[in-house]
Formats: C-alpha cells, structure tokens, sequence
C-alpha cells in the first residue's frame, strides 16, 4: 500500500516510519521540518518525503496515496495554551482541508492521530469510545473538532477511522522529553529526585510509541467497512496508572534516584481511566507489548547511551522551549512557519 505519512520526522512519526516500512508498505513523508534537529541516537527512518508545512498541502501532494496517515500537529496542552488560534490553524483547520484534499485525490483511507484526551476529566470508570467527550484544552478541543468534521465528509469511497492515542511514551529518536514518562525519567536521571508537583492522583492512560505504531498498521489492513468512520482508543488497560505510579515506574528505573511529591500545583483535572477493549476486537492480533515500567528502563538505557543532558533536555527536547529558541534565532515568524525556504535547521 503506497502511504502517506504525515509529520514523519516527529516523536511518534519516527517510530511509526519503520514500522510500515517493515511491514511492505510504500511510504513517503511529509513534514515542515519544525524539530527535525531534535534528535538522540541514530534515525533511520529515512524515506521520501516532501517538505511542507500541514497548513500548506497541495492536491498535487496527495495524488497517488492508497492511505494518508496524518499525525502532524501541535501535540501538547502547553504548546496549545501559548496559541489557541495557531493550534487549531494547524490541528484543526489544516486536518480538515488535508482531509478534503485526499478525499478529493481519490485516497480511500484516512487514519487520523486523535487523543484519549477528548474525555477530559472522566473521574473513576473506565470510558469507552462513546463516553461523552469533554476537552479541557485547545489540543483537545481541536482534536474533537477534526473528528467531527472529517466524519461529516466521510462517503464509500472515502473511509477515516479516529485513533485515540493514550499518553505516549518511549524512546524515540526524535525525542521528546515533555510528556509525563519521558519527563520523568530524565529528571530523576538529571537530578537524582523525580518531582511531581501535583498531588499524583489523576490517572493517566499511557502507551509506548511502539504500541502506538502496531495500531496504525493494523488500522492499515483492517477491512474498510469494518471500522468505517469508528474511533478506537489505543493502549492497554494495564497502563491506567496514577501520577504516582508512572512517577515511582520512572524512579525505579534510574539508579539511587527518589520520589517528591509536592503537590503544590494541586489536583490536575485532567483525570480518567480507559477501556480499550474495542480496538482488541477490531483489530486481530493487536496487543500492546510495552508496560510503564519496561519504557521506563528503556527510557534510561538510551539517555545514557546517547549522552542526554540537562542542556538538551530542557531546550531541545521539550517542544514549547524549542519553537521559542527557533524564534528568537528569527527563524520562525509568529505563525510558526519558517521566514523562508532553507530556514530550518
């Protein structure tokens, strides 16, 4: 199947290239480039690509492709928060033309990277795919926002399916330390303390990129009609933990490291568990493999191995530090699009 992968060069794009690339699948990218200088280790997802800002996608890109897997976003609260209205630009009114774009060029399969976040705070039960839906941010909302519009655009010859991604973590080359696993562990391998400032009582639904990446090639081959205009949450069960939990996971992976928790940001709304039985229905097969503890250690091994510092984890690796670096160097103008061709780093 010839694939159009969009955010290739990201966290997750990183690992999920690979992955089709295993599996026999055609792939060509399609990235601005906005962190492609943020990588640890070697990246060998090396395939075709055409370099484009989402915002800025011609039909011509999208002539050809049997599948658009579109996981370029904005893809944290913090980076949402600084700019709602470039957040939903790009999450949300990007995605949709994207979306329109390929139903246009005759792509008949649409796999879009939503986010367990949409049930916002959930309490204690388990939700499912048609829990209520309750964003409490503009990364959120703006995913809510593309499912909503690509489902209403949806017909036989144009088939999305909506993936709602639980927490990601995991080692990626292209990494990024400001999700809560990720973040955590290299704290406590930096400063020997793993800092939580909320009460660590919110549960978190987490899976490992690689988890992630197994669901959308499932998605890939699933029969069309089966999961037709369907969201599915991905992760395990296993990996509903507390603040808490994922905090002592990451300080029992780090040698002579211990836990704080301050609490002085108080409880974090954001709180609820996930059933995700339905994608183990829908997709034969499909079982996540990696368990917080496992990314944990996984974590910490390639810190080490490939010389994380605090320099690089606090600017390079962390999303929102880095696109301010970009800026300040003139690089990007207030849109986050690059101030010319050849900008990037």
């Amino acid at each position: 199947m010839r694939v159009l992968l969009t955010g290739h060069r990201g966290y997750l794009g990183s690992v999920m290239t690979p992955s089709l690339l295993a599996a026999g699948h055609d792939v060509v990218g399609l990235d601005s480039g906005l962190f492609a200088g943020c990588v640890l280790g070697p990246d060998d997802a090396d395939v075709p690509s055409i370099h484009a800002d989402i915002r800025d996608v011609k039909p011509s890109h999208l002539t050809g492709f049997d599948a658009v897997i579109h996981l370029a976003a904005l893809s944290n609260d913090p980076l949402g928060s600084l700019a709602p209205e470039i957040t939903y630009d790009i999450n949300h009114h990007a995605s949709v033309r994207l979306a329109r774009l390929a139903k246009d060029a005759g792509v008949q399969r649409f796999l879009y990277a939503s986010t367990c976040s949409v049930y916002g705070s959930a309490g204690e039960e388990l939700v499912t795919e048609s829990a209520p839906l309750r964003p409490l941010t503009p990364y959120a909302e703006s995913k809510v926002r593309v499912e909503e519009d690509v489902t209403a655009i949806a017909d036989s010859g144009f088939s999305p399916v909506f993936l709602r991604n639980a927490t990601a973590f995991g080692f990626s080359p292209c990494l990024r330390a400001d999700i809560v696993l990720n973040n955590l562990v290299g704290v406590a391998m930096l400063t020997g303390t793993v800092r939580v400032l909320s009460d660590g009582t919110p549960w978190r639904p987490l899976v490992h990129a690689r988890d992630i990446a197994a669901a959308f090639c499932a998605a890939l081959v699933a029969p069309v009609d089966a999961i037709h205009c369907r969201a599915y949450n991905v992760g395990t069960e296993d990996n509903n933990v507390t603040v808490a939990q994922i905090a002592a996971a990451a300080a029992t992976a780090v040698p002579n490291s211990t836990v704080a928790i301050t609490g002085e940001t108080g409880p974090d709304p954001r709180s609820y568990r996930v059933d995700f039985s339905a994608i183990r229905a829908a997709f034969e097969g499909y079982a996540p493999k990696w368990t917080v503890v496992d990314g944990a250690v996984e974590l910490y091994e390639n810190y080490v191995r490939w010389g994380l510092t605090e320099e690089l984890f606090t600017t390079r690796f962390t999303r929102l530090a880095h696109l301010r670096t970009l800026q300040t160097a003139g690089l990007l103008d207030a849109s986050l699009r690059f101030q010319r061709v050849g900008a990037e780093p």
